[in-house]
């Protein structure tokens, strides 16, 4: 059976135009129930994530913060160690370290940095944790790799969660969904991306989500039941005529390879009432495991009633609230 925990939902940004917009989308996100609040780390986002999610924990009470994700490559694990330990620190242990092996090309090539093949990137990201995990659970970090080598660094300050805040590392690949397995904490499960920029069908089926899931499950061994399942929820539609909705969308952006009734069935879009949706995502625990999802900012609000529903109930919790006909 698919490891079942309790759901917890997240809100993903980028920036806001002023500091008073910035506290004021923070403390929404917290009073509408989300469980945690994430940016991203892109050169083309306006902020850059330890200094912004710093400010977003001082302007809460309970709301955890962190990344989605990390590029690994802009900057060295052992100071990014040292910067997140702070961070947790001194938001009394209300982070967590969501990693990536980066991905977006135009970005290195505009900041001068050299973009490796995905094999490079996912193996230097593999030997960035191993340092990280060092940095937060021994006195000094010792470590030789094929990209890294450190030298009895002394590691302090030590992070305020024990043994380290939960790690998130997602893909969609098997390469990255296994390095995933072996040391994170949450997974988050994507489509994967071709070099070309295109997704084959075969990633917006059930078929292709429990593949994922079983690369992770062996690469986890007897950890995986023991591990959080995150999805990112690609698109957010409520209505009350799901075909119509999934027909626009396709026309709209000319996608004509896909068909409705494949945009619908596809576990990363969220298609439908709210009664219909909290059915799908219930399912997708049921199914998969999956209980932890994050979707952008922008679609928060709408979102948030199912959010009033489903958060922190486990799979043995029946749900009792009722809500109004939806407009």
């Amino acid at each position: 059976m698919p490891n079942k925990k309790p759901f917890r939902f997240g809100v993903i940004t980028e920036s806001a135009p002023s500091r008073e917009q910035w506290i004021a989308l923070v403390q929404k996100t917290e009073s509408l129930g989300y469980a945690t609040f994430l940016l991203a780390d892109h050169f083309v986002n306006e902020f850059p994530p330890l200094v912004a999610l710093m400010a977003a924990a001082d302007a809460t009470k309970t709301l955890r913060v962190g990344t989605f994700v990390f590029d690994n490559d802009f900057r060295h694990p052992a100071l990014l160690a040292k910067e997140v330990a702070t961070l947790d620190l001194l938001s009394g242990g209300r982070f967590e370290l969501g990693m990536g092996a980066g991905w977006h090309r135009p970005e290195y090539e505009q900041a001068g940095l050299t973009f490796d093949r995905a094999g490079v990137r996912i193996s230097r990201m593999e030997e960035a944790l191993k340092v990280i995990k060092q940095f937060f659970t021994q006195e000094s970090v010792t470590f030789a790799g094929t990209h890294y080598t450190v030298t009895n660094l002394k590691a302090f300050p030590k992070p305020h969660q024990r043994p380290h805040p939960p790690i998130l590392v997602g893909g969609g690949g098997k390469r990255l969904l296994t390095v995933a397995g072996q040391e994170a904490d949450i997974i988050s499960l994507h489509l994967r991306v071709k070099d070309d920029g295109t997704v084959d069908a075969s990633e917006y089926t059930d078929a292709g989500m429990a593949q994922k899931v079983e690369w992770v499950r062996q690469a986890a061994g007897e950890r995986f039941e023991d591990l959080e399942l995150n999805l990112l929820i690609n698109r957010l539609i409520i209505t009350q005529d799901p075909q119509q909705a999934a027909e626009q969308y396709i026309r709209e952006r000319g996608q004509s390879g896909v068909t409705a009734e494949q945009f619908l069935a596809s576990p990363y879009m969220f298609v439908g009432s709210i009664e219909q949706i909290i059915e799908k995502i219930q399912r997708l625990r049921e199914q998969f495991g999956i209980s932890y999802f994050v979707l952008d900012a922008d679609y928060m609000e709408e979102f948030a009633p199912i959010v009033s529903r489903l958060a922190g109930s486990s799979p043995n919790e029946a749900i009792e609230q009722t809500w109004p006909d939806e407009a």
